[in-house]
């Protein structure tokens, strides 16, 4: 497999008609922040890659189209149920961490659930397979050790999708956990269990007349009257969204002050959020909770999915990504929920104390990464089983991971192939695409910069 070659230019303007379409009117708005966004991208291909999930998808269509299939869905392993799952839109090998679930639990999973949507299972194990092949190179693996990798991503993935149809009890597909997790997934959950509340509410806040209050400075914009009203009206409105287990104390649901924020990461360009702090479980100054009110996002994926009984079942971009990130994770954080604000949908989570990402940069040894890239199969087969019939929502009524196993069985050895060969094609595009975008960057060639 392979995608066409282009010349530079003609990929340039490619590049440019797709960053149009996904990132226009956020840059129009607020051209600053993606210079910023911008400039993080340009540091690497794949710091690139992570910014530029639309062109990914851009991409599939027209590899689709090059294989002379009718429809976008189309593809090996696809089917009607198939080519229907929750997906997370957006995974690569970086999109994984830990958190603390509802059951006071530390887990190492996916996250970071702005692009989810429903669609093909295979969209999200091509995307993950490129981003280990960038990885790889980066690491200056050859292509033989990539290949190595993305076939125990593959081998993984399939045999733990096969234990969960065939009804592996939960001792036997455990999540990762303090008591499971083994390598780097380890090195994480023990980095997050040393992390504190404290810690957290001490980097962002101050005591202020006895009282708790976010400190100025480290992002953090005051707010006129006017946008404090909004913003508490559509925190009155979330409140409405939070599971009835959720909490118990109504005291928590106290705020004790917003801001408003900057210096998000390379996906949330340009798109307002807002810091909100509250009472937390008990009096203890200690124990307060810092939410997080963010505009959502369209996903990428969502443009190269044509069923409307998927986009009319979400009341908009903020119900979407919280709906989904329910379904695909198990035990969710107990903040999350949605709102409105100025009309737009908007993302209600906890700035979580025990959040550590997944870190690349002092994983090196072969044998290691191996270990980590079966463990993120693991993972993303367990995220995909869990978005069923059982999840609680309509959308996907039945179950995936029977489905997933019956179209892997129906071709298994072509399964692990499918996924190499995509790696190292999409790997190399990925490349010289961030070497087109870098030099249309420092030449002022992306419009509105």
């Amino acid at each position: 497999m392979s995608f066409p070659q282009l010349n530079d230019e003609h990929r340039g303007e490619e590049i440019l008609a797709v960053f149009d379409t996904a990132f226009g009117e956020l840059l129009a708005a607020d051209p600053a922040a993606f210079r910023v966004k911008f400039r993080k991208m340009a540091a690497s291909a794949f710091a690139f890659y992570r910014g530029t999930a639309g062109l990914f998808y851009h991409d599939l269509d027209e590899e689709n189209a090059g294989r002379g299939g009718g429809r976008r869905l189309d593809g090996p392993y696809l089917d009607e149920r198939t080519s229907r799952v929750w997906i997370h839109g957006d995974l690569h090998a970086e999109n994984f961490g830990t958190y603390m679930d509802a059951n006071g639990r530390l887990i190492f999973n996916v996250n970071d659930f702005d692009e989810a949507y429903v669609g093909p299972f295979t969209w999200d194990l091509k995307r993950l397979a490129a981003s280990i092949a960038l990885i790889g190179y980066a690491k200056a693996l050859s292509d033989e050790q990539i290949s190595e990798l993305v076939t125990i991503y593959a081998v993984a993935y399939r045999e733990r999708i096969h234990a969960l149809a065939t009804g592996a009890k939960s001792d036997e597909v455990p999540p990762f956990t303090l008591d499971t997790a083994q390598g780097p997934l380890l090195d994480a959950l023990r980095d997050a269990r040393s992390l504190t509340r404290f810690g957290l509410l001490d980097s962002m806040t101050e005591i202020r007349d006895f009282e708790r209050r976010f400190a100025a400075g480290g992002g953090s914009v005051e707010l006129d009257a006017a946008t404090r009203y909004k913003v508490l009206a559509a925190f009155d409105g979330y409140l409405e969204t939070l599971p009835d287990s959720s909490l118990t104390r109504p005291d928590s649901y106290r705020v004790k002050d917003v801001v408003g924020r900057r210096g998000i990461g390379i996906g949330s360009a340009g798109l307002p959020s807002y810091n909100i702090l509250l009472e937390g479980h008990s009096d203890a100054l200690e124990n307060d909770v810092v939410i997080y009110i963010k505009q959502a996002q369209t996903p990428a994926v969502s443009r190269h999915i044509t069923d409307r009984a998927i986009r009319d079942y979400f009341q908009h971009e903020g119900h979407r990504t919280v709906i989904s990130q329910r379904a695909l994770q198990a035990h969710a954080d107990p903040w999350l929920g949605w709102t409105e604000l100025d009309g737009a949908g908007q993302l209600v989570a906890e700035v979580s104390p025990y959040a550590v990402d997944l870190d690349w940069g002092d994983i090196d040894d072969p044998e290691e990464i191996a270990q980590v890239v079966a463990d993120l199969g693991r993972a993303t087969a367990t995220m995909h089983a869990a978005a069923d019939d059982q999840s609680g929502e309509s959308l996907v009524p039945f179950s995936t991971e029977r489905a997933i196993d019956a179209a892997i069985a129906a071709d298994e050895e072509g399964f692990a192939p499918l996924l190499v060969d995509f790696a190292h094609s999409y790997g190399a595009r990925a490349r010289a695409d961030h070497q087109t975008f870098v030099d249309l960057f420092r030449n002022g060639r992306i419009p509105g910069l």
